[in-house]
């Protein structure tokens, strides 16, 4: 997915020591009529969870009343891009010559690396959409990597009153065999009406719980949709509680902090204000380290214009 925003702010990705809950701000994907989506990730009191440096959650969206997802071709440079869909089904592809449907519990997961390019079209037949986009920020060793795309269904795994299916690391005895550049954990949970769990955890890790829809409280919080609570290292435990009548569903996201400083600008992912102009005047010209994409029925996103100052990152808090 692309942040779309005509104007992105610049965002300097490092360690904070901010704690508590992150509430979402909405924002179009697209033109005039496009979806709107829900971004938790990243903000000013906390950019980064682990190596977790974007979330947008979004629907559901009727799309017999409205306009779908159509994202053109657009560049990504320095990270990894996770799909997870509850419902519908998203045509992708890229200029690694990948062309899949990302479906409802299953990943589909794409490493820039250096640069690629693609494009995501919601499937009309499939009526709702609904689902999140994630990026991983790669670190400095591996941010040069080749493109790449992985798929993965997780099967899943029942831990008391939740069924948790584990899409990146590991969580509650399971290991998903997806390949990432620095440890994480990334997993859907569903808790059923009433429910309570405790879920054990890597204590080295930080961990964000982002609520997709049900009256949950995260360690002892209450969320609303698209919030993203944050635990700090040194917890070995999450607890989730479902105090509604219903069925309520999140995801959990974690790694270690990330000890690198990042830029973030547009959908670039670099270390410095030189690199970013760089990678927006490849993109501009049409260069091979972003490719192209096939078969897509229209132009690609042409790159906003650069703020006027110079992009820093913030140093660690």
């Amino acid at each position: 997915m692309s942040n779309t925003e005509a104007a992105p702010d610049q965002v300097a990705c490092s360690a904070s020591r901010f704690t508590g809950v992150l509430h979402p701000r909405e924002v179009p994907l697209g033109g005039p009529r496009a979806i709107r989506v829900r971004r938790t990730l990243p903000q000013r009191q906390r950019s980064l969870i682990g190596a977790w440096c974007f979330a947008d959650h979004y629907g559901p969206h009727d799309l017999r009343a409205g306009p779908g997802m159509d994202v053109p071709p657009h560049p990504h440079t320095g990270l990894q891009t996770v799909s997870w869909l509850f419902s519908g089904e998203i045509e992708h592809r890229d200029s690694a010559g990948t062309h899949a449907t990302v479906r409802p519990g299953e990943l589909n997961l794409m490493t820039a690396g250096a640069g690629i390019c693609h494009s995501e079209v919601s499937v009309p037949a499939a009526r709702i959409l609904h689902g999140v986009q994630l990026w991983v920020a790669l670190p400095d060793a591996d941010r040069n990597t080749t493109r790449d795309f992985a798929h993965f269904v997780p099967t899943v795994q029942t831990v008391g009153a939740a069924d948790v299916r584990v899409f990146l690391g590991e969580l509650a005895g399971v290991r998903s065999p997806v390949h990432t550049f620095t440890p994480l954990v990334g997993a859907q949970v569903d808790l059923a009406p009433g429910g309570v769990v405790e879920l054990a955890v890597n204590p080295s890790f930080e961990h964000g719980v982002l609520l997709d829809h049900g009256e949950v409280q995260a360690g002892g919080t209450a969320l609303g949709v698209a919030d993203l609570w944050y635990q700090s290292p040194g917890h070995d435990v999450v607890r989730l509680a479902n105090g509604g009548g219903g069925p309520a569903r999140l995801l959990l996201l974690g790694g270690p902090p990330f000890p690198e400083e990042l830029v973030m600008w547009w959908n670039f992912v670099g270390r410095s204000h030189d690199e970013i102009v760089g990678y927006r005047r490849e993109w501009e010209q049409h260069a091979e380290r972003f490719g192209s994409v096939d078969s897509y029925p229209g132009r690609r996103l042409a790159a906003p214009p650069l703020p006027t100052s110079t992009l820093l990152p913030r140093p660690n808090r």
